[in-house]
């Protein structure tokens, strides 16, 4: 396997410290707010990459924090706590913030088919660990206590911007005009390991440490995580391209410098999902999140196809007429997946040259744009219908995209609808010969039917999502594309 490698700014043989077993850390949220889907692309993608890593062989041990204390507004040393800043919001503890707002993440996980890491850490968890780290690097010179915080001190490094390919936005994150300069600093990089009241006196969550009373800052929590669940020699780090600076190039300082060796060769960064204004963000715009995709009638795994569809190192602009035309691919794909009928046995000779194809391409770097197009190749194989389906499923072990599934509740519908012609022509769909949209059309009839009108309405606003016209007519109901 080969991966872009942001470290050494190209495309690396991936390699492991114990061979055929994954350290494999992924950035988590900080959880005061709702995550944005720009957020969740880079979970996708990690997602896919330790599934694929899984149907490669590989031994997989996945570690992700969640960031419940210690990230300041700025990403850097500046602003308040954004946990604080998500209680004031809302008037509730900062505890009860970050509760609701874990779950709510790993909800939208689950409808993203992204599965939950080995481990899952929160912060606060594990300040002792943190303190144990800080206080070896004061010991050892590589920090140093002033103000009332402790510093990690930049100047020790021989080699500090570890990414410095990265555009300068991205090395900018922190960078706020009219934020005061912090003189406690003795270089400019320098930045804080543990804050005391001396930097903020009304901080909601506070521990005893051998500088006084405070919390840690955001950088050393996922060291911190990192080494007591990865050990000391991590294989991958993941997190989308904003991390790269300041977060990962001082998690890189942190850990190395209280380890004394290297620590991760190999670091693995998602692009932005950006707008036509720019950047996506939470601050800026219509907030996007999983949420309001369903309320507009979005199958979130609509989302994650259309992800997929590009490859994680490309900038990939969000509109709902891109999120439009994947989902009508999307339910085309499903159409035709249900159109094959499950007979005969599998082909293996034929299986194996196309799982083979598979493995050459998503092994390239993570090429999902390619590994979609090996489905379209095995539809298009001149081998059996049963060999089609397996290949699709074993797949999908990787995209997560839910294709045999979907599109058995297509052929679902379709028996239901030919059922219901068969009793007398109760209820019938006519369109434009697409299996999925009858099937849908045929949902909002049941569901009318059994009087849940709320799913009856979700149903035809998702395909009015889609472009679709429905014309309820007497027995039935035909749709057309607007």
């Amino acid at each position: 396997m080969y991966l872009y490698n942001s470290a050494t700014h190209k495309k690396d043989e991936f390699k492991t410290h114990t061979p055929g077993h994954v350290e494999m850390y992924t950035c988590g949220p900080t959880v005061y707010h709702f995550a944005h889907i720009g957020n969740l692309r880079s979970y996708i993608m990690e997602d896919v990459l330790e599934k694929y890593l899984r149907y490669a062989g590989y031994d997989v041990n996945r570690v992700m924090n969640i960031t419940d204390v210690g990230h300041l507004t700025s990403d850097a040393d500046e602003g308040e706590d954004k946990m604080l800043k998500g209680a004031r919001r809302e008037h509730k503890s900062v505890m009860e913030i970050a509760q609701f707002y874990t779950d709510a993440f790993f909800e939208d996980c689950r409808k993203l088919n992204i599965k939950r890491p080995d481990v899952v850490q929160p912060a606060t968890g594990l300040i002792d660990d943190f303190i144990k780290i800080v206080k070896k690097l004061e010991d050892t010179g590589y920090a140093y206590f002033a103000g009332g915080n402790v510093y990690f001190d930049t100047s020790k490094l021989s080699h500090y911007y570890v990414f410095n390919d990265h555009d300068e936005e991205d090395l900018a994150v922190g960078v706020r005009e009219g934020v005061e300069e912090d003189t406690n600093k003795r270089n400019k990089n320098d930045f804080v390991l543990w804050f005391t009241k001396s930097k903020f006196e009304d901080q909601a969550l506070k521990w005893d440490s051998p500088w006084g009373v405070g919390y840690p800052g955001w950088h050393i929590e996922c060291s911190g995580i990192s080494l007591k669940y990865n050990g000391e020699y991590l294989d991958l780090h993941c997190g989308g391209v904003d991390n790269a600076f300041p977060h990962h190039t001082n998690e890189i300082a942190q850990s190395e410098s209280y380890l004394g060796h290297p620590w991760c060769p190999q670091w693995f960064h998602v692009a932005h999902l950006n707008t036509n204004d720019g950047k996506m963000s939470k601050s800026k715009g219509e907030f996007l999140t999983v949420s309001l995709l369903e309320e507009k009638g979005y199958d979130p795994l609509a989302y994650r196809w259309f992800c997929l569809q590009s490859h994680y190192r490309k900038a990939l602009v969000f509109t709902w007429e891109n999120l439009d035309n994947a989902v009508a691919a999307y339910n085309k794909l499903i159409a035709r997946i249900a159109a094959l009928k499950p007979e005969g046995e599998v082909e293996q000779a034929v299986f194996d040259e196309y799982k083979a194809k598979f493995i050459q391409t998503m092994g390239n770097d993570l090429n999902t744009s390619m590994g979609v197009t090996a489905i379209f190749d095995v539809l298009k194989a001149k081998t059996n219908d049963a060999t089609k389906l397996a290949l699709i499923g074993d797949f999908d072990q990787v995209l997560s995209l839910s294709l045999l599934e979907k599109a058995a509740k297509v052929r679902e519908e379709q028996a239901k609808a030919k059922t219901a012609q068969a009793a007398g022509g109760e209820y019938t769909v006519t369109g434009e010969g697409d299996p999925a949209i009858d099937a849908l059309v045929m949902q909002r009839y049941e569901a009318k039917k059994a009087k849940n009108f709320a799913e009856a309405d979700r149903i035809r606003d998702e395909l009015k999502a889609q472009g679709i016209e429905i014309i309820d007519t007497k027995g039935g109901a035909s749709w057309k594309r607007m």
